[in-house]
């Protein structure tokens, strides 16, 4: 009880402290001050008639979607004695498997930099401004040479550093069990079961209605669709960031998925949050760094290529190569395994006095790092506010895709736990893969470093997306993968593999044919199996 009370405690003032530097906070206190001239604040209930005010005048409310959404981010309380490393990661192994990986991306990026004598960064010349402001939004028709330039890495190349890692106190001596020796992933985390996940996800029941699937055309609109409109719309008059989250767990209609998400991340466009992007805006202008052609170089490789993101590259540009230059990404370092790369000053490589966060918000980007923004475009069309959405989006969510942790939603445990479902619940299908050099891992890693962004039609992507939000976790990404492996195989089930037995559970020949390929319709009856 004790420990409960010092550790809501402990999380009380960091989050206090986090608000106070907030503009929320500047805010309140300038409407506080504003107060004392009304003629019912009065001096001897002073306390209690600013809190009404608060209250009344909506700042009360605003006050606890900033707090709930610092809950929504903030990582559990550690132990006082534990050192900070462990608010990061706390398995030591995870932290040097993730040291050595940040080694191996700042020595791709160095040596291409060396081949291709260019500066990590340069200021450019003003014709050169001129020309980029000019063209800012019309950044998709520009064709630089781009040939010389890679990737830093792929997703293949992450997929080998998280099959060799191993825990080294399992190295010797002790038996792995035969499950564990099926799969790719080897490290002994602890992942959810399916009746874990049916708890965990219990808005996902077959008994309760579903935008995806309740909202299609064989459905009547009364029966479902007409009263959750109804009750997203007030949700969204009440300004409630937690009702919202639950509210969005059984999907969002289209007409208000952009604002509800906005109210979720606690995403409000005001005055200086316009200036803050026009500033990073500047910062694009005056500067020149080598992974802007890395983030050119991925929009044209992906985005570019993409039948629904294609019309978006405009945009694209325009967000990646501000959040480059974001350095209050850098604050999510602290629950986040992975460190930001630093340069140093020409002549002064060591003196920390001369080091640099580079890039400046120190995440370098990857092959298919643009698609983490592609299905946003289609929300937001003000580009300061699409900014501010994919970055409350990276900072909660997608950072865990591309570090090596062992936090629930990282990359690792959602791997695991694709294979665990997948083994459990189709060992005959999982066997015969394995059998003839198909790892399922293989098909499905790119799909979930992704946020299956690129591989499932847009709809059906926001449709996920919103169970992310809802559930304020990345592990329906793997269940998503489970789903998608058994409906591929089901499609070939009457002939490449009609020897392999399916739980009648996943006998889809009774699902209207609207259904077939719905991710909603597949995520439901995982939960029932």
């Amino acid at each position: 009880m004790l420990q409960e009370e010092s550790d809501l405690s402990l999380i009380i003032a960091q989050i206090v402290q986090k608000l106070k530097g907030s503009n929320l906070y500047s805010q309140l206190e300038r409407q506080a001050w504003a107060s004392l001239q009304r003629p019912e604040i009065k001096l001897e209930s002073l306390k209690e008639d600013i809190k009404e005010f608060f209250k009344i005048s909506g700042w009360e409310k605003k006050l606890q979607n900033a707090v709930y959404s610092e809950l929504n981010v903030f990582p559990l309380p550690s132990h006082p004695a534990a050192p900070p490393e462990h608010l990061k990661e706390p398995l030591v192994y995870m932290r040097k498997a993730q040291g050595s990986w940040e080694k191996r991306i700042l020595k791709s990026l160095n040596s291409m930099c060396t081949e291709l004598s260019i500066p990590l960064a340069r200021k450019r010349p003003v014709g050169e401004q001129k020309e980029l402001l000019n063209k800012w939004n019309e950044m998709g028709t520009d064709e630089p040479d781009l040939s010389l330039f890679r990737p830093v890495y792929a997703p293949k190349d992450f997929l080998e550093v998280l099959i060799n890692l191993r825990n080294p106190n399992y190295e010797n001596g002790d038996s792995l069990s035969f499950r564990t020796h099926l799969g790719l992933i080897q490290v002994p985390l602890k992942v959810k079961d399916i009746p874990e996940l049916k708890e965990c996800f219990v808005e996902l029941g077959l008994n309760i209605g579903q935008l995806g699937i309740d909202d299609s055309t064989q459905v009547p609109p009364e029966l479902f669709e007409n009263e959750h409109v109804r009750i997203g719309q007030k949700v969204l008059a009440e300004q409630d960031s937690a009702a919202a989250q639950q509210y969005i767990r059984q999907g969002s209609p289209t007409a208000l998925r952009a604002e509800l998400w906005a109210l979720i991340l606690n995403i409000s466009s005001q005055p200086e949050d316009v200036l803050y992007y026009e500033q990073l805006k500047t910062n694009v202008i005056q500067h020149d760094l080598l992974v802007d052609s890395l983030i050119y170089k991925d929009v044209k490789l992906t985005a570019s290529n993409d039948d629904y993101y294609f019309v978006f590259e405009d945009y694209l540009y325009q967000v990646l190569l501000c959040f480059s230059r974001d350095t209050s990404v850098l604050s999510h370092f602290a629950f986040n395994s992975a460190s930001p790369p630093k340069s140093y000053i020409r002549g002064k490589l060591g003196l920390e006095e001369y080091a640099v966060f580079y890039p400046p918000n120190g995440v370098i980007p990857f092959h298919g790092f643009s698609m983490y923004v592609a299905p946003l475009c289609f929300l937001y069309h003000e580009p300061s506010k699409l900014y501010q959405i994919f970055r409350e989006m990276y900072v909660r969510f997608f950072f865990r895709l591309h570090s090596i942790s062992s936090h629930p939603s990282g990359i690792v445990s959602l791997c695991l736990l694709f294979e665990t479902l997948l083994q459990t619940y189709l060992p005959q299908l999982f066997y015969h893969l394995r059998e003839i050099g198909a790892q399922p891992l293989r098909i499905s890693f790119k799909w979930m470093v992704r946020a299956f962004s690129g591989y499932l039609a847009t709809d059906q992507l926001l449709l996920l997306w919103d169970r992310i939000l809802g559930y304020n976790s990345l592990e329906i990404l793997a269940e998503t993968g489970f789903c998608h492996v058994a409906q591929a195989v089901k499609l070939l089930s009457s002939s490449h593999f009609s020897c392999l037995s399916f739980p009648v559970s996943w006998d889809y020949r009774y699902a209207p044919p609207c259904l077939a390929s719905n991710v909603v319709f597949y995520l439901m009856y995982i939960i029932d199996l």
